[in-house]
C-alpha cells in the first residue's frame, strides 16, 4: 500500500475517470499506442467508484494518487431524458464534478482535464461560438440541468486557481464519433445513429431513411483524433480558460455528405429516403477553432472519410456488444 505522506512523486499518474466511453477507450488506445516513460495511466468507470460519493470518490484518489486528472464521467443522455430529468442532471454532475475537483486539489493534483460540450452555450448567441461566450444567456431549456452543471465546472476552475493557484482546465469538443459509441436510435447521436440504421437497412433489405432534408451542417471529431488532442492539453496547454477542439468552420459537413459516406463504407446499394416531414433542427451550430489553430496550426484531422470507414469496420465487427 502506498504511503499517505508528502514523498516526491516519481512520473505522472494519470487517472481517468467515465473511461468506459467513446472518449475514454479513445485516449486509452492513443495512449497504448503511443507510450511515455513518465506516464502511467489508470482508467476506472461507475464500476471502480460512483463519483456522485464524496466518500467512494475520496477513497479512489486515496487509492490511485494520481497527479493528473482526464475527468470524462457524466450523466448523459438525448434529449428525452433530458427533459424529464433535468434536476437529476443537475444533481448529479454536479457532485461528481465538485467531488473530483475537491479531491484533486486535497491531493494536490497538478492538472485536472474536465470535458465540457458546446450544447452548454448560450441558447440565443452569434456564431461562430467561441471560448469567451459560455456564459453569455442561458442555455437552451430542453436540457438546462446538464449545461449549468457543466458550465460550473469553469466557474469552479476558475476559483481553484483564484484561491489556490490551481491549473484546472477545461476543453470543449464539438460533435465527437468513433468506436464504442453509442449507436442507440432513439437517445444516440447524429452518426452512430445513421450508421445503425443503415446496418440494419442493409440487413433487412429495407430502404434507408434520413430524418429531414440532409441540409444542416455540423463540424464532427474522430474520437482519435479527439484523444489526442485531449492528451495535448494535458501535457502542455497551461491556461485555465477552456478551449474548443475542433475541425474548423471549412470543415463543416451536411448531414448528407455523412450519410453518403456511411452508404460507401458499409457497402450499401438499397433505396436512401429523405423525409422530409422531420424537422432539420438548427442549420449550423458553428464553433471557432482559432484558438486551437494558434497553439497548433499544423494539427491534421483524420479525413471524414477514413474516420467513418473505421468506425463503421469497428460496429459492423462488435455489432452484438455495441451499445444500441
Amino acid at each position: 500500500m502506498m504511503s499517505t505522506d508528502k514523498k516526491p512523486r516519481q512520473g505522472k499518474v494519470i487517472l481517468v475517470t467515465g473511461s468506459s466511453g467513446l472518449v475514454g477507450k479513445a485516449i486509452q488506445k492513443v495512449a497504448e499506442e503511443d507510450p511515455r516513460p513518465d506516464e502511467r495511466f489508470v482508467f476506472i468507470s461507475s464500476k471502480d467508484a460512483d463519483l456522485t460519493s464524496a466518500a467512494e470518490t475520496a477513497a479512489l484518489f486515496e487509492k490511485h494518487h494520481p497527479t493528473h486528472v482526464i475527468h470524462l464521467a457524466a450523466m448523459v443522455g438525448g434529449l428525452f431524458r433530458n427533459l424529464k430529468y433535468n434536476l437529476d442532471f443537475w444533481r448529479n454532475n454536479s457532485l461528481m464534478n465538485d467531488n473530483v475537483l475537491h479531491n484533486a486539489h486535497l491531493h494536490d493534483v497538478e492538472k485536472v482535464v474536465s470535458c465540457l460540450s458546446t450544447c452548454i452555450f448560450p441558447d440565443k448567441t452569434t456564431y461562430p461560438i467561441d471560448e469567451t461566450m459560455i456564459h453569455n444567456g442561458p442555455p437552451h431549456d430542453s436540457n438546462f440541468g446538464y449545461a449549468y452543471a457543466k458550465r460550473m465546472i469553469d466557474v469552479q476552475n476558475k476559483g481553484y486557481f483564484v484561491q489556490h493557484k490551481r491549473r484546472y482546465t477545461s476543453v470543449i469538443p464539438t460533435n465527437v464519433f468513433g468506436p464504442h459509441d453509442n449507436f442507440n436510435l432513439e437517445d444516440g447521436h447524429v452518426i452512430p445513429g445513421l450508421m445503425n440504421k443503415v446496418y440494419n437497412a442493409k440487413k433487412d433489405s429495407t430502404p434507408f431513411t434520413i430524418w429531414g432534408t440532409g441540409a444542416p451542417l455540423r463540424q464532427f471529431i474522430y474520437s482519435i483524433d479527439l484523444a489526442r488532442l485531449f492528451l495535448w492539453v494535458l501535457r502542455e496547454y497551461d491556461e485555465v480558460d477552456p478551449i474548443i477542439l475542433s475541425v474548423g468552420e471549412e470543415d463543416e459537413v451536411s448531414i448528407k455528405e455523412v450519410a453518403e459516406n456511411i452508404i460507401k463504407a458499409f457497402n450499401f446499394t438499397g433505396e436512401v429516403i429523405y423525409d422530409t416531414s422531420k424537422s432539420d433542427g438548427q442549420f449550423k451550430k458553428t464553433a471557432s477553432n482559432a484558438k486551437l489553430r494558434k497553439y497548433l496550426p499544423d494539427f491534421k484531422f483524420t479525413p471524414l472519410e477514413t474516420a467513418v470507414k473505421e468506425t463503421v469496420d469497428w460496429f459492423t465487427e462488435n455489432y452484438e456488444t455495441a451499445r444500441k
